[in-house]
């Protein structure tokens, strides 16, 4: 059979549009990136100054009933291990998780005053309850977590921090009282979405920074920063004044506020895991999850400065670790 040359260029012309068209398709694929949410969050009031703005966190006995040893006008989510749970919680907290708080908020109607976010020491609380705060909840942290509440489970703390355990960073060439390194700029980080509706872009972004869990670093000790500075970009989230008078690891940079408005994000390495730390690990926290929501690879330095200099802090009535209140709790079983 012999072929019909121009109906074999009728072929090879259509198959050329075909995959031309296809090619165009994909050049011209729409996709969300880092600018698409941080616009979002900018133009939603969600930026980092109003997200750790005062009321994000409480102690216990500023909403304590101690006549019931409940708290009243919030919905109390307690998202340490149900073994945990089991073994001492608030009367009226609900057993929750980290990785499944926008579930649990979604399945327990918020208090009047929204919702309290409980953990062991008042660090991962502080994730769990900027994730609720990015998609539109009330929440609050329970500054110290159970810790606060009941000697019974005051061991993180007493442990890490206090007059005996929280002055690591003495005698260490690491922990210096020098001034701050010039701010270096760097690029947004690089990441894509197949949404660029901003809404659905920051709901996409929590969640994935909720399954990668709590981002966390010791302050010291072989795993810590202090003996590994040359792994981390490391920020320190005070005033200047403060970052001199009790020292910082040496390297830090000096960052207060941080924002999107302003353009200090630009000031992380989104290439190379940045150790953020404050006063007590609990800010810095928040901050983190904010942080890994656009997708930065900042972990928190667990229990800050007060691991590290307590007895300075202390001395000078910065934010410390007072040592548990004595509430009552229930047990489960």
């Amino acid at each position: 059979m012999k072929l019909d040359w121009r109906l074999v260029m009728v072929l090879v012309l259509s198959l050329g549009l075909m995959v031309g068209c296809e090619k165009d398709d994909e050049e011209d694929a729409v996709v969300g990136t880092f600018s698409d949410l941080s616009t979002y969050m900018q133009d939603n009031g969600l930026d980092l100054p109003a997200q750790v703005a005062s009321g994000w966190v409480k102690a216990a006995n500023a909403i304590v009933d101690t006549n019931t040893y409940t708290i009243p006008g919030y919905t109390v989510l307690d998202i340490r291990a149900t073994a945990d749970y089991n073994a001492g919680h608030i009367d009226g907290a609900i057993d929750a998780s980290l990785g499944n708080i926008l579930a649990d908020a979604e399945a327990n109607a918020a208090g009047t005053n929204g919702y309290l976010i409980v953990c062991y020491s008042g660090q991962s609380a502080g994730h769990a309850s900027m994730a609720l705060r990015l998609m539109g909840y009330t929440s609050t942290v329970l500054k110290w977590g159970m810790s606060g509440w009941n000697a019974d489970f005051a061991g993180s703390w007493n442990n890490n921090a206090g007059h005996d355990n929280g002055n690591n960073a003495a005698g260490n060439a690491n922990w210096v009282t020098t001034a701050a390194p010039a701010l270096e700029t760097y690029d947004y980080p690089d990441w894509e979405s197949e949404t660029t509706e901003g809404a659905a872009l920051l709901v996409e972004r929590v969640e994935a920074a909720l399954a990668d869990g709590f981002q966390a670093v010791a302050g010291y000790g072989a795993e810590g920063v202090m003996e590994n500075l040359a792994n981390y970009q490391i920020i320190n989230f005070w005033p200047e004044s403060d970052y001199l008078a009790f020292g910082h690891f040496d390297g830090a940079y000096q960052m207060k506020p941080i924002s999107l408005a302003d353009d200090e994000v630009a000031a992380f390495d989104p290439d190379m895991t940045t150790a953020l730390y404050c006063y007590t690990g609990q800010t810095s926290s928040t901050a983190t999850f904010w942080f890994n929501v656009l997708g930065y690879q900042v972990k928190s330095v667990k229990f800050g400065v007060n691991t590290l200099n307590y007895d300075a802090l202390y001395d000078a009535g910065k934010p410390t670790w007072h040592g548990p209140e004595d509430y009552d709790y229930v047990v489960e079983g």
